[in-house]
């Protein structure tokens, strides 16, 4: 065996002995639980998922209360964490957990891995800390402790990086479950392929962190070749930069009596299955008070009747992985006499609006004009 990969697992484990990173799904074995806890992991910072694990862990204690759960009360539990499509694929994956596989999850890494919305990382995570197989989780932070360890510069973003850092990190988790460690070393400390896994992501979250990394206590110093080269800050390598669009929402907030409009996004865009308002997407910002009277969508929309413009708020942002949302709220007023015309809104209440599920933008619109929403 490598001498510096011996060194890396010895003082990793022994290093997490007295660093545990107290979290509610730490030694968790329900693998309903674990599923949940690293879907909502998925793209999201710990300390903005943890509420959503324990209110979730709370609405629905099994897989079968969530399949059996409406798929708008989901939503509307999952809003504002983002990427939606998790929370749809979640919901749908614990159907067919209740239905095709009776309430029972998979315990093999393969019937793991077939689930809708599990992908390699979420499977291995699953498999190790319910089943304590023997499969290594790959995320953002064992990728920078390994590269600045090892000096690797592959960048992580490429499929030759990908499969190189999965590769040494499993060497390394077979290293650490081998009879030859545990013989040696296992008494001490805890040789599982679920300590493994959480020794590296906590170190990486904790200790080896993007900015400011704990280098003059790290028990790593000595064979670190990031510490060797000065390079620390350089890795880990990526080779894309992200470039996001803009796109700029136009959302008609239609008032009508005591009602105003809301509908549901179903096409296949992004925040599929939440609501919004009804929208009008232009090419750039929209400043003009004049641009609804001119827009023939509104002009269908709202017919003969008289409408007045109230409000126009500022524009609001929101940013996404690959896009950038820039959004313009325009409050409408509608004569008695309007027919709506478009068979997909819905009129509510607006003391209602709370209890459905919206895009953050358009939730933070809606908390900023503290509801129920003031004409004005």
């Amino acid at each position: 065996m490598q001498d510096n990969h011996y060194f890396f697992v010895k003082n990793l484990l022994q290093w997490h002995l007295g660093h545990h990173r107290p979290m509610p799904w730490k030694g968790e074995r329900n693998p309903y639980l674990i599923w949940l806890s690293e879907i909502i992991l998925q793209q999201t910072r710990v300390e903005q998922g943890l509420p959503y694990f324990e209110r979730f862990k709370a609405a629905y204690p099994t897989v079968v209360d969530l399949a059996n759960a409406p798929e708008d009360e989901v939503m509307k539990l999952w809003e504002g964490l983002g990427y939606y499509s998790r929370a749809r694929n979640l919901h749908g994956t614990a159907k067919h957990i209740s239905t095709a596989l009776n309430g029972s999850f998979p315990s093999d890494y393969e019937g793991i891995r077939s689930l809708k919305g599990v992908g390699d990382y979420t499977a291995a995570a699953i498999a190790s800390f319910a089943y304590d197989l023997p499969y290594v989780v790959v995320d953002g932070n064992v990728y920078r402790v390994l590269s600045r360890f090892f000096g690797i510069e592959t960048p992580i973003d490429t499929t030759e990086g990908k499969k190189q850092f999965a590769k040494l990190a499993q060497q390394l988790l077979d290293l650490c479950v081998s009879e030859e460690f545990k013989i040696a070393e296992g008494k001490q400390v805890n040789s599982t392929p679920s300590g493994f896994n959480q020794a590296i992501m906590d170190f990486g979250a904790t200790h080896c962190t993007p900015a400011s990394p704990k280098c003059a206590s790290c028990p790593m110093q000595p064979h670190c070749e990031a510490q060797k080269q000065g390079n620390i800050g350089l890795l880990p390598i990526k080779s894309k930069k992200l470039e996001r669009r803009n796109r700029f929402f136009n959302y008609l907030i239609i008032n009508h009596l005591d009602k105003v409009f809301i509908k549901k996004r179903e096409e296949k865009d992004i925040w599929q299955n939440l609501y919004d308002f009804p929208l009008i997407e232009t090419e750039s910002l929209q400043e003009e008070r004049s641009f609804l009277s001119k827009n023939k969508t509104v002009q269908t929309w709202l017919g003969e009747s008289d409408w007045g413009i109230k409000s126009v708020s500022p524009p609001m942002r929101q940013e996404l992985t690959h896009q950038r949302i820039v959004a313009t709220f325009w409050e409408i007023e509608m004569e008695d006499n309007f027919l709506q015309k478009v068979a997909n809104w819905t009129p509510i209440e607006r003391k209602n609006l709370t209890t459905f599920a919206f895009p953050k933008v358009i939730d933070l619109y809606i908390r900023k004009k503290s509801l129920p929403l003031e004409l004005f």
